[in-house]
């Protein structure tokens, strides 16, 4: 598979393209989920909530972090994770404005 050539698409086009490529995956949207349902940050294992290995569950986490829609702190010896409010806000407007857009009536395939 070639380069992405990311560099020819607009800066709107891309960030939509790494917020859907983050949902891409079950284990990514399973982690958001069981944030979202404690309503509180998580330090403890998510390897038995989502029912994955530590390194797997580690490297989704990793990536949801890398694109801002969680946040994370050490305490003690553990990491804690949580929403990020701001950024999540931020890619809902995103996303909204682009799935929101009116589907174009007239004669087409």
């Amino acid at each position: 598979m070639g380069l992405a050539k990311t560099e020819i698409f607009s800066d709107q086009q891309n960030t939509i393209s790494l917020y859907a490529k983050v949902f891409g995956h079950p284990a990514r949207v399973a982690i958001l989920q069981h944030l979202f349902n404690i309503k509180s940050c998580v330090c403890g294992d998510l390897v038995n909530e989502i029912g994955l290995a530590q390194p797997t569950i580690s490297q989704h986490l990793k990536e949801l972090k890398h694109l801002g829609l969680i946040k994370g702190s050490v305490e003690g010896t553990s990491v804690c994770y949580c929403i990020d409010t701001d950024n999540w806000v931020k890619m809902k407007s995103i996303m909204i404005d682009f799935l929101d857009q009116d589907i174009p009536q007239g004669d087409c395939c």
